[in-house]
């Protein structure tokens, strides 16, 4: 891990007390070792009423049973998705990548995922709101960015809420081992394959996605 991960606090103190002025009366933050909290349990209601007050600057998810701050997307995370979005576009015109969908993740749908790209056939969405349920999709796609939280986020909390909801595939775009680790087959709330690639390898996404990755393209963007 980068010591860039390790060391960007999750959201600066304007944004915390933007978010905080402008949260439900009966939900409480704290501001602690840069990182938003909650001083009372959240509940998903709760979350979203704050989500939808949030400032423009702050992107929330609810994970775990907590809420989480996510990193905005630097240029090299938009280059990636960009690259993942035409081989997608070409292999299976049939589908659509939605870029940041929201996703009501985790079993019995108690989590608020925001994705950085979410499969499914083309005009899935069009009658969501913000939070779209995860019946039909075929595949969630994060792209780790260099904050302190993507560790416990991304490759521990994520593959758990979205193999609880049943989300066949989860590609996972590790930029800082520079890997994509591909996790399939959601049984019982967790899944039961996951296979890491180097960047440069070919890398096959199982169906019902059924398209194959060239990362070699993904080599320029290593640390």
């Amino acid at each position: 891990m980068t010591p860039s991960t390790a060391e960007r606090p999750q959201m600066s103190i304007q944004d915390f007390e933007d978010l905080s002025a402008a949260a439900p009366e009966h939900v409480r933050l704290e501001f602690v070792d840069g990182r938003v909290r909650t001083r009372d349990p959240l509940g998903v209601e709760d979350f979203e009423a704050l989500e939808r007050r949030a400032p423009e600057t702050v992107r929330l998810e609810y994970v775990n049973g907590k809420l989480e701050v996510k990193a905005m997307p630097d240029g090299m995370h938009t280059s990636i998705f960009m690259w993942l979005l035409r081989q997608c576009m070409h292999q299976r015109p049939d589908l659509d990548l939605a870029p940041e969908r929201g996703v009501k993740a985790e079993a019995y749908r108690k989590g608020r995922a925001r994705t950085d790209g979410f499969l499914a056939p083309v005009n899935h969405f069009v009658e969501d709101g913000e939070w779209s349920a995860p019946d039909g999709a075929l595949m969630a796609v994060e792209i780790t960015s260099h904050d302190r939280d993507t560790d416990q986020r991304d490759r521990v909390d994520k593959p758990i809420g979205y193999a609880g909801a049943a989300i066949p595939v989860y590609l996972l775009i590790d930029r800082d081992n520079d890997t994509a680790v591909v996790f399939s087959e959601p049984k019982d709330g967790r899944y039961q394959q996951s296979v890491s690639y180097p960047w440069g390898a070919t890398v096959p996404l199982p169906a019902p996605v059924g398209i194959t990755l060239d990362t070699e393209q993904l080599k320029q963007f290593a640390d």
